[in-house]
């Protein structure tokens, strides 16, 4: 494990050929399984389980009890809500191993996924996407899209500080909070 400045809880456990950055904190009963990188400032919270070469960028905040496994990667600013989970076998079963068939999932920067969302493997969610609790994602998640429900569906676009965005008939939005303006075109949103 690289020895860099970072706070683990004496309860929690870092496997072998870790990367942990500067700042990060590791909670109450959470294991970092072998091979990962975790970039600086992230927080992971208590009874979190990050599985052998998964990697997080930096300043990504993972919520109790979250399963992140292998063939995952988050990329920085990343927030990861309670019980949220990740899978990585589209069809598992006890009695076959498949551990060659994990799929890819990237949670690109700034996404937030909310709590109990499952994510199926093989989706990526893109920049600033908003996953509503309790959403299951089936399918790719558009940068700035806010999706809910069983199965998730589009149900609008988001801001990067998280508030539902109204386009204007020049196809402008503006953030509430930031005052940053936005633009939709052929179903692309784009910060302006």
């Amino acid at each position: 494990m690289q020895n860099n400045n970072f706070f683990a809880h004496e309860t929690a456990v870092i496997d072998s050929n870790c990367i942990i950055g500067n700042g990060t904190k590791i909670w109450h009963f959470s294991h970092i399984m072998s091979n990962c990188i975790i970039g600086e400032n992230c927080n992971i919270g208590q009874n979190v389980v990050v599985s052998p070469e998964v990697i997080l960028g930096k300043n990504v905040k993972i919520q109790n009890n979250v399963s992140i496994y292998t063939g995952v990667i988050c990329e920085d600013d990343v927030f990861l809500g309670p019980s949220m989970v990740f899978t990585n076998v589209i069809n598992p079963r006890s009695a076959v191993n498949r551990k060659d068939e994990y799929l890819k999932t990237i949670v690109k920067k700034g996404a937030s996924i909310g709590a109990n969302a499952t994510i199926v493997c093989g989706h990526n969610i893109g920049e600033y996407a908003f996953i509503g609790a309790g959403a299951v994602v089936t399918k790719e998640v558009k940068d700035f899209a806010l999706v809910v429900g069983n199965p998730a569906k589009q149900k609008g676009w988001m801001s990067k500080f998280g508030h539902k965005l109204e386009f204007n008939e020049q196809n402008i939005a503006v953030c509430p909070e930031s005052g940053e303006k936005y633009k939709i075109e052929n179903e692309i949103v784009t910060a302006i």
